[in-house]
């Protein structure tokens, strides 16, 4: 097994990475269903209706995710746009009740891979219809730190459960609403694991930086101690969630932008920056 189970990484003029499809074709990490398919069978996620963009951040742990949502968001927000900046699990008062569930109770210690992917989808669920739908209804611009590729990754690859399965409770969980660009970002496991071990005694469960708050409630700030239940996994699980990854951004090379995240953060988000302000045109407000 390869200590980075993607391919090698081509950087192109605007240093954002690309993967080598044949290499990818020809290897065997990733199951022959997944080659050139989507788990919702077209590579084509954006519905027609949305006014608004809906823009997800995947990737391992330590991936630079929350950095660059924040850089992102502050600069859609100079621009002038109405930005919500959302998580899962979470982003709701319900969903994140689910998330402190899911990843800190000390009470979940014994959680099932069934029991775990069910309640993803039921704070995704419920954040789509209480959040995504109408903030996207509205024309607001929506980044959200992780999305159904979470689950295929993690709960899919990492927990071994079957795809199908989670097709149809995603399906039901989301129904129309598909991001438009997902930007994944890429470390090798061990920096993955060397940023972990790093900030645990930072983690907390605070809504993240410059979230635009729904309009009536506020989501609970929660401290918490730093234990992350789905980080405790070991580097087996690690390796098969980037692969799945993999798979991922090889199904659906239009929606997903793969990116070497080992590079200076100013790099990371100048390449993301120059994949979202050519859709900023199409979500103009009058």
């Amino acid at each position: 097994m390869l200590l980075f189970p993607f391919p090698p990484l081509e950087r192109g003029a605007d240093q954002s990475v690309r993967f080598l499809t044949t290499s990818l074709l020809s290897s065997a990490l990733f199951p022959i269903r997944w080659r050139r398919r989507s788990i919702f069978g077209s590579d084509c996620a954006k519905p027609r209706e949305m006014k608004g963009l809906f823009i997800t951040f995947e990737g391992t742990e330590g991936s630079g995710k929350s950095t660059q949502i924040q850089l992102l968001a502050e600069r859609l927000r100079a621009a002038g746009r109405i930005v919500r900046v959302l998580r899962e699990p979470g982003g709701t008062p319900i969903g994140e009740e689910v998330r402190h569930i899911l990843k800190h109770s000390e009470q979940s210690h014994a959680m099932t891979a069934e029991a775990e992917l069910l309640l993803m989808n039921a704070s995704r669920a419920q954040l789509v219809r209480e959040v995504i739908r109408p903030a996207l209804a509205a024309g607001d611009l929506v980044l959200c730190d992780r999305f159904y590729d979470s689950t295929i990754a993690y709960q899919g690859y990492g927990r071994q459960l079957d795809l199908n399965v989670l097709r149809t409770i995603i399906e039901f969980a989301v129904g129309a609403t598909r991001p438009s660009l997902t930007f994944l970002l890429l470390v090798p496991i061990e920096v993955s694991e060397a940023r972990r071990r790093a900030r645990q005694p930072e983690m907390s469960n605070d809504v993240p930086p410059g979230e635009t708050k729904p309009e009536g409630h506020t989501p609970p700030v929660i401290r918490e101690p730093w234990r992350d239940r789905i980080e405790e996994a070991g580097r087996d699980f690690f390796q098969r969630v980037e692969d799945g990854y993999g798979a991922i951004a090889l199904a659906e090379p239009r929606r997903v932008l793969a990116i070497d995240s080992t590079q200076p953060v100013e790099a990371v988000a100048a390449a993301i920056w120059r994949r979202v302000e050519p859709l900023l045109e199409q979500t103009k407000t009058g």
